[in-house]
């Protein structure tokens, strides 16, 4: 980070309690809405009755954030309209998120009797696109501002605090707020619950480079949001109704297993790049694809870290599987098993957030202090058992106890492993491309897990709930086995910097 990109992120967050405030409030606001359409509606679909194969395929839909990387260059070189002028890019950018986090939200609310399912896929894959966003703007910003190790564990440990609290606050409303009225209710409840940061951000003062005023921004900006949030829902209504009638030309039902196609194409573009891997490492600073303020951010990952690139990118690619796997089918596990939405909204709530608060603070902690190398290992381990004791909760009789102790575990081990991965991924990064570098490696990070979660319903009919989750936790366990390789590798120097063999 330049001096002078230093001087302004101290002009906005000029200490460190302020820092950690801010990191809280942007993890809420992100967590809100992951939660909606992720858990939450795998739950809303199972009790409408909706066949869990459908409930699996829905697990696609997050499937966006892992190609965050593809409009992450936007994020990180263009301002939103008006906003920007006040605010800065990376608020602009985060203010704009959500509004369209709220109105995406608010749709999903007038869908909730899940009668048309392509609807309510429209506006999931909305909010999960401007959730996406919110997330890519937010982790720009914090690498730029705590570029080191040291730096990185508190922030984390503050983001995912609030992240997770919002994510349960979410959940267990979610479910109370169904259980008393219905899921329109529920929806709108978290809807405005998750527009209450975007005053916050508002009240901020302006950006060290700002001349614009606040009114003449805030107004400029809520108008050119306006426009954007329409394009942007046209545009992927078009693209959604050509997906269908693809699908429906090839003769695709919900019958079929379009997992092994859904895989080649996520695939493409990483194995592109693998492919290109000799040519990239023959690069000087000014080849064209290195300048390309398109590919250039991700071209050099694979140019400072070669062939060890491919060992980094299975790394990660299994480091999360057990927890999103876990997250897609616990929901409807909970449900299938007997569970009431008051006993889902308690273990969502007062049993997961204290639980998850532990692991992220624990994982923050030891990511500051501890070898990266074995921080990782303990959150592999920890995760892993915290996705087997809910092979404990099926076979068990449907006792509250029994819910709320396995939550607690799984939250504890996803949170703790949590911390320590997103400080990982975040040493990974080139600070010149914070924002496109860690949405790409962040994006990979869960590409594997969110393709099987997507195939998660029929897993469950072939093995059980029992074999699912004994799957999940091996799968997570696995990646221990890279570490001793990893700790080899070393990067070449930034672009800016000497050039290092790895």
């Amino acid at each position: 980070m330049s001096s002078a990109e230093g001087g302004k992120a101290q002009a906005i967050v000029p200490d460190q309690r302020r820092l950690l405030l801010l990191y809280l409030l942007l993890g809420f606001s992100a967590g809100l809405p992951f939660y909606m359409f992720n858990a939450v509606l795998t739950l809303r679909l199972a009790r409408h009755g909706i066949d869990i194969v459908l409930i699996g395929f829905f697990a696609w839909v997050a499937l966006l954030p892992t190609f965050k990387f593809l409009w992450a260059p936007i994020v990180d070189r263009l301002n939103v309209p008006g906003f920007s002028a006040f605010w800065g890019k990376r608020r602009g950018w985060i203010m704009l998120a959500q509004l369209g986090i709220f109105s995406s939200m608010v749709a999903m609310a007038f869908t909730a009797s899940d009668t048309n399912l392509p609807l309510v896929a429209l506006f999931a894959i909305l909010l999960a696109f401007w959730t996406t966003t919110l997330e890519v703007a937010a982790d720009g910003w914090r690498i730029e501002l705590a570029p080191s190790q040291e730096e990185q564990g508190p922030i984390v440990a503050a983001n995912l605090w609030g992240y997770r609290s919002a994510m349960v606050a979410a959940g267990s409303g979610a479910a109370l707020v169904a259980a008393r009225a219905d899921w329109m209710w529920a929806y709108l409840a978290i809807a405005v619950l998750a527009f209450l940061p975007f005053p916050i951000l508002a009240a901020m003062r302006r950006d060290p480079d700002a001349s614009a005023k606040r009114s003449g921004s805030l107004v400029k900006g809520i108008i050119a949001s306006v426009v954007i949030l329409l394009l942007s829902s046209i545009a992927t209504a078009i693209v959604g109704w050509l997906a269908l009638e693809v699908f429906s030309a090839a003769g695709i039902t919900s019958e079929s297993n379009v997992t092994p196609y859904v895989l080649v194409i996520c695939m493409l573009p990483f194995v592109g790049l693998a492919f290109a891997l000799p040519r990239i490492r023959k690069m000087g600073p000014d080849a064209p694809w290195r300048r390309s303020p398109a590919l250039g951010p991700y071209v050099d990952i694979f140019w400072r870290y070669g062939f060890a690139t491919l060992l980094v990118l299975g790394f990660v690619s299994l480091y999360r599987v057990g927890d999103v796997l876990a997250l897609t089918l616990s929901h409807p596990m909970w449900n299938a098993r007997g569970y009431s939405l008051d006993q889902i909204g308690i273990a969502d709530g007062a049993v997961a957030l204290p639980a998850s608060m532990v692991g992220v603070a624990i994982g923050g902690w030891i990511s500051a202090r501890w070898r990266l190398g074995w921080a990782l290992a303990l959150g592999a381990v920890v995760a892993a058992l915290g996705n087997w004791v809910y092979i404990w909760l099926w076979d068990s009789q449907a006792h509250g106890w029994i819910l709320y102790t396995c939550v607690a575990a799984d939250q504890f081990g996803n949170g703790l492993a949590g911390a320590v991965f997103v400080v990982y991924l975040s040493m990974l990064v080139n600070p010149r491309f914070p924002s496109a570098q860690y949405a790409f490696l962040s994006g990979f990070a869960f590409l594997l897990a969110r393709l099987l979660a997507g195939a998660s319903g029929t897993l469950q009919q072939q093995i059980g709930y029992d074999g699912f989750f004994m799957l999940s936790g091996a799968l997570s366990i696995m990646a221990v086995v890279f570490l001793p390789l990893l700790a080899k590798v070393v990067p070449r120097g930034t672009s800016a910097g000497p050039e290092r063999p790895v």
